[in-house]
């Protein structure tokens, strides 16, 4: 006899929860920039594929063809979609881990500050962060779009808490600050939030001294 739980059958709830959960842990790792969500949809997939290829027990025996037909369909369509959730999780996985070699996210010590920041072939924009700052949180996506997309300016992101000899030497007062480094030099500097059109303008001045 088949278990059911909330009218369906164990598999399908165990399915079903899955996927949802893997969805839900997607969104929530865009928001924080965690691969946790991708790592679970690949796990989810693998859990789920063969929770589809088990076989149903007894009661495959006893179905007609009629019923047999139904239960391929609303397989093969199961593992369909699902097994195109989990290529787009793994995708975004590959993509993520990517991203995070060419581009630092977050430096938590000065000597990974010196190699990818005062070392770097291009200008580098640091920008000086803390969790409990809320300007921050508004400055810090503004600063991630403006340099995702650009090859000829990078963005280091830097911590406060964890950065306090960061802090003392670029002399930090205050939350948000942003530096900006073009090789190993400090060349601009802002304190607070700082509007659109700063930010433009120090990624031009930026970009147009490298090409010099």
């Amino acid at each position: 006899m088949t278990t059911l739980v909330f009218g369906v059958g164990i598999g399908t709830f165990i399915i079903f929860a899955l996927f949802i959960i893997s969805v839900i842990l997607c969104c929530i790792s865009s928001r924080t920039e965690s691969s946790i969500g991708p790592i679970f949809s690949v796990f989810s997939g693998i859990v789920i594929v063969i929770l589809l290829l088990l076989p149903r027990g007894e009661d495959d025996a006893h179905l007609s063809h009629k019923a047999e037909y139904p239960l391929f369909v609303w397989r093969m369509c199961l593992l369909t979609i699902l097994g195109l959730s989990t290529l787009c999780g793994l995708g975004f996985l590959i993509v993520d881990t990517l991203i995070e070699v060419n581009r630092p996210k977050l430096l938590k010590f000065n000597s990974e500050f010196m190699e990818k920041v005062l070392n770097s072939q291009i200008p580098v924009i640091v920008n000086f962060h803390a969790e409990w700052c809320d300007p921050c949180h508004i400055l810090t996506p503004k600063l991630k779009e403006l340099t995702d997309n650009s090859e000829e300016v990078d963005l280091a992101i830097i911590d406060v808490e964890e950065n306090p000899e960061l802090v003392h030497t670029f002399e930090v007062k205050a939350v948000p600050a942003i530096i900006a480094i073009r090789n190993g030099l400090v060349v601009d500097k802002f304190i607070g939030l700082i509007d659109a059109a700063k930010l433009e303008g120090l990624m031009t001045r930026l970009k147009g001294s490298k090409t010099k």
